[in-house]
């Protein structure tokens, strides 16, 4: 059951402003608009429901976008959903130079296992520690690492020379 009138205007608030990094978030990590958005309304909604313990925490933003991160990695490991992105996503946060980049690149993340996407996206993307990521996604430093050279070589492979533009964490700032 749902507090008070306040909690509501409240949470509406808090969506209201952490929405868009939320957003960009889950859009990382799923690579699909419609996927993103889904992602982010599942975890909205745990959070409502639990709405008092996440306001409560130091950083509302940081622990909804936990959410997001486990909500995404449940559903990945429940393997439920068949639906299939068909269009590639607009970015309209991006500034980048040369967009066929940034499409190549989401292409080649949709090729990771999501476990190895989530480490390249907050160690990458949110520039995030090793020991940080690790924290997050309840792996070992080790294994962090471990999946951090995986990955960047799966994708330097699918890359090949078009990679040093977009693997480079200041190429994401």
């Amino acid at each position: 059951m749902r507090g008070s009138t306040r909690d509501d205007e409240e949470f509406t608030s808090f969506v209201a402003s952490a929405s868009p990094q939320l957003h960009r978030k889950a859009w990382l990590l799923t690579t699909s608009s419609a996927a993103a958005d889904d992602l982010l309304q599942s975890a909205l909604a745990k959070a409502y429901v639990n709405w008092r313990r996440v306001s409560a925490a130091d950083d509302p933003t940081a622990y909804v976008s936990g959410i997001v991160l486990k909500t995404f990695l449940s559903d990945r490991r429940r393997r439920s959903s068949t639906e299939v992105a068909v269009a590639a996503p607009e970015d309209a946060e991006a500034k980048d130079e040369d967009p066929a980049l940034r499409l190549t690149l989401l292409a080649a993340l949709r090729t990771l296992a999501p476990i190895d996407r989530a480490v390249v996206v907050l160690r990458y993307w949110e520039d995030r520690s090793v020991e940080e990521t690790a924290h997050a996604l309840h792996l070992s430093s080790a294994a962090v690492k471990n999946r951090s050279l995986r990955a960047l070589a799966a994708l330097r492979t699918q890359l090949g020379d078009v990679r040093e533009p977009i693997l480079s964490p200041e190429a994401h700032r």
